[in-house]
């Protein structure tokens, strides 16, 4: 008898979560340099798998392009693994003497993991990676459109892993692309934890399954240049985000703000740079692309390059045009270029004052992409320190590219793939994801001073009675 799909995909869940968590029984009794020695021989058999991924996942989905692929999947390999390396996450990781106190790591337990069909390889490294550096298992989820890629990346990991000590089951990854096999893992009694990265959609059901969860949010971060900045270099960083996999990573610019006074320095310097600003009808054009009838983004339009884009549109753009950019001003769910746009797509705001700039970045980020990510290129550090204090976001990166500061390919953070948007961003948490977040604290925590001494005899004599009371009973 042919058994259903989504009964199949159902079963399969269950069978890999009670499987992880058995595996994850033995992690949980693993020394740090045993769960370390894993992470370096995964990390390691990664790498050296990087650019058959990248192919992989190029050739299968369609999306961004394999030299820039390739780049993610070294970094959620080798960078990934030397962030993580020497840090404490399970075991006896802090003691402080002075206040009679220990704080001890604890596994969370088995994660499910949801993997993006625009990261659908480097994610599942740098998600393994972090899940058994802290004593976990996990079972990935893939997208339909990117299964192949991402089996392929969960075998790597899963035998390299398995080589260095790991238990059978610890890497695991669901083989039928079914709604309802996710949904079936997410809820599972083994699962502890969703590590959801993907659509909305995905992830508000990551967040209804039960379980503990840790989700993104929209990317949507506007780019300010402010009038003390080095235009060309503030022009550049935005070329190299925007084009980095052709726009796929959330945390790349999706819009440019300026104020009035520098709208020609930027248009000249863009220009230049391969920024190709649309006239009224070719950016109408392009509009009607962007975004499906039901407001969903375009699935065909996201990771193409600037000239497929057009040509998908309807109009030419000169040779070595890199980026489109569309004039705007306003934000809203009528105004498609103040979204999140995942192909190299900008919105152009040009604004009269600081004080705009501000209020208008605030507005683009209230309307989609809050506690995300916001880009500013200043050489003014009280400007810098103004809009910190005021722009709803959990990254606020200064002259650099969105895209690999926000990741922490160029900044001091912790270098991720999925990024926590905070409460403000409807998450659970801020950070940039790491094997951290991935543990529970267990505190011991010794009595200090001598114990309350008894004040009343009221008191003296109901406890006599009630021992009284209590020996009588058991007599």
């Amino acid at each position: 008898m042919e058994l259903d799909k989504d009964l199949q995909a159902r079963q399969e869940a269950r069978r890999l979560a009670k499987a992880a968590g058995c595996a994850q029984q033995q992690l949980a009794q693993m020394e740090q340099s045993k769960l370390d020695a894993i992470v370096e021989a995964v990390a390691k058999a990664f790498y050296g798998a990087a650019h058959e991924l990248a192919d992989m996942a190029v050739r299968e989905t369609g999306f961004g392009n394999t030299e820039d692929k390739i780049t993610k999947n070294q970094f959620a390999s080798r960078t990934v693994a030397e962030a993580v390396r020497g840090m404490k996450t399970v075991g006896v990781l802090k003691e402080l003497p002075g206040e009679k106190l220990w704080e001890v790591g604890v596994p969370v337990g088995v994660i499910a993991a949801i993997v993006p069909s625009t990261n659908p390889t480097s994610t599942v490294c740098y998600k393994a990676i972090i899940a058994l550096k802290s004593g976990n298992a996990i079972v990935f989820s893939p997208h339909p459109k990117a299964i192949s890629c991402t089996l392929r990346a969960v075998q790597v990991v899963a035998q390299a892993a398995e080589q260095a000590g790991a238990p059978k089951g610890s890497v695991a990854c669901l083989t039928i692309p079914s709604l309802d096999g996710c949904r079936e893992l997410m809820g599972n009694e083994h699962i502890s934890l969703i590590l959801a990265t993907g659509g909305p959609g995905m992830v508000r059901a990551a967040y209804s399954s039960g379980k503990p969860a840790i989700g993104v949010g929209a990317g949507n971060g506007p780019a300010y240049i402010h009038n003390s900045a080095d235009v060309g270099s503030a022009m550049a960083c935005i070329l190299r985000s925007k084009t980095f996999d052709n726009g796929t990573v959330c945390a790349s610019e999706q819009s440019i703000i300026v104020e009035k006074g520098m709208e020609e320095q930027v248009r000249a310097h863009g220009k230049r740079l391969g920024f190709y600003f649309m006239d009224t009808a070719e950016a109408g054009k392009l509009a009607k692309l962007l975004f499906q009838p039901n407001g969903a983004l375009n699935p065909q339009i996201v990771g193409r390059s600037a000239q497929t884009l057009a040509q998908m549109a309807g109009f030419s753009v000169p040779a070595g045009t890199k980026i489109l950019v569309a004039r705007e001003q306003e934000a809203g769910p009528t105004r498609p270029y103040s979204m999140e746009k995942l192909c190299p797509v900008l919105a152009f705001f040009i604004m009269d004052s600081e004080d705009a700039v501000l209020e208008k970045a605030i507005e683009v980020l209230r309307h989609e992409g809050s506690g995300h990510t916001f880009a500013m290129h200043c050489r003014d550090e009280a400007v810098v320190r103004r809009f910190a204090l005021r722009i709803p976001v959990s990254r606020f990166l200064v002259n650099t590219p969105a895209a690999l500061g926000g990741i922490g390919a160029t900044t001091a953070l912790f270098p991720a793939l999925t990024l926590g948007c905070g409460a403000v961003g409807g998450g659970s948490t801020s950070n940039n994801i790491s094997p951290l977040d991935l543990i529970n604290i267990r505190r011991v925590a010794w009595g200090q001073g001598e114990a309350p001494q008894k004040t009343e005899t009221v008191d003296s004599a109901l406890v006599e009675l009630l021992t009284q009371k209590i020996l009588e009973r058991l007599g």
